[in-house]
């Protein structure tokens, strides 16, 4: 498969009234395993059979279990509201999912986590060395893939490739904080400092930088490009408070991956910071934080004792009033179409979600 009869696709359903996807959701479903092949074919080929084997097959493999794709889609979706051909967006879509890739095999890494997606990490598949070396090759993939577009004028790549640095280093700040926090055994952490670690580790890479870059390609204009990326912004931030929510109270079957870890990996959720000022049982909880804990009567009193402290409804408030202020200023700033209704339906998804 090929780039751009995918891209030309997407332009035409979502220009057509007849045809465009009546939600956000639907939107995921019908194009999520036609990125899926996109990305893929931006991932190389070895020139030894075994760097097929221990290293760009795995890549693939894993790369091709990708979940919803939901950061190259909306992506294609910034481009077409400010009026542009997503065809050029091909390859800084595929690049911002190769981020995302890499990012979550060095995530899963350093969190000793077990599943992704409902699959064994692929730490534990293939080693943790050749792990860590897949990760840096999906690293490698982000800028390059960018730079090797012939149909990207110089001036576009170094824009973008640029915006790609920029995320990158948050990400790994937001990643610092995350892992740091824990490490040290921090209880201190406010909710003030929680939406600067998810901001920089999440909402950057999963909304802001996705939708910028798009506008950016599609030649918007300096004001739609910062609404774009401030829409994805908040709603990227409510993308993850939800995601720490679906940890606690989803389902193990909607989430696929190790349900309420987040607990036992001790995480400083905004639900369990929130918990740790407000309950009553700020000892039990951090007891229960500090222990690794994978019972699961243990890990259902730990929810319980976020739930009694209106913790849990606080963050589902708050990722939905971020989402609410975000698509209103986004409808004052972009012209009506129907890929904004497409965006805007997005941050519904993002807070709605249930796996």
């Amino acid at each position: 498969m090929t780039p751009e009869p995918f891209t030309r696709n997407i332009r035409q359903i979502m220009d057509s009234a007849d045809h465009l996807p009546s939600t956000f959701e639907e939107y995921l479903d019908l194009y999520a395993d036609q990125v899926g092949d996109l990305v893929n074919t931006y991932i190389p080929r070895g020139s030894h059979a075994d760097m097929e084997r221990y290293l760009y097959d795995p890549l693939r493999s894993y790369s091709q279990n990708g979940g919803k794709r939901h950061r190259p889609l909306i992506c294609f979706a910034a481009c077409l509201a400010v009026g542009g051909d997503p065809v050029r967006a091909t390859s800084a879509a595929a690049a911002i999912e190769h981020f995302h890739t890499a990012a979550l095999i060095h995530d899963d890494i350093a969190d000793e986590a077990e599943l992704r997606r409902g699959e064994p990490c692929i730490h534990l598949t293939e080693g943790l060395g050749l792990a860590i070396n897949m990760g840096d090759l999906g690293l490698s993939l982000v800028n390059g893939t960018v730079m090797h577009d012939s149909a990207l004028d110089d001036a576009t790549k170094v824009r973008v490739v640029t915006e790609l640095i920029d995320m990158t280093r948050r990400t790994i700040e937001g990643q610092a904080l995350d892992i740091g926090w824990a490490r040290d055994g921090r209880y201190d952490v406010t909710p003030e400092d929680y939406l600067i670690m998810a901001t920089h580790k999440t909402a950057h890479y999963s909304g802001a930088v996705p939708l910028a870059i798009g506008a950016i390609i599609g030649g918007g204009t300096e004001v739609q490009v910062e609404a774009l990326r401030t829409y994805g912004r908040d709603t990227g931030l409510a993308f993850q408070i939800q995601d720490d929510l679906l940890n606690l109270i989803g389902t193990e079957e909607s989430t696929k991956k190790d349900f309420r870890s987040d607990i036992t990996e001790g995480k400083r959720t905004l639900v369990v910071v929130h918990a740790l000022q407000h309950s009553p049982q700020r000892k039990r909880l951090v007891e229960i934080l500090s222990s690794k804990e994978k019972d699961r009567a243990i890990l259902d009193e730990a929810v319980d004792i976020m739930q009694e402290s209106g913790s849990i409804e606080y963050a589902r408030s708050h990722a939905q009033t971020l989402t609410s202020i975000a698509q209103n200023r986004l409808i004052d700033t972009i012209d009506p179409s129907p890929s904004l209704d497409m965006l805007i339906s997005m941050g519904d998804w993002f807070v709605r979600r249930l796996g």
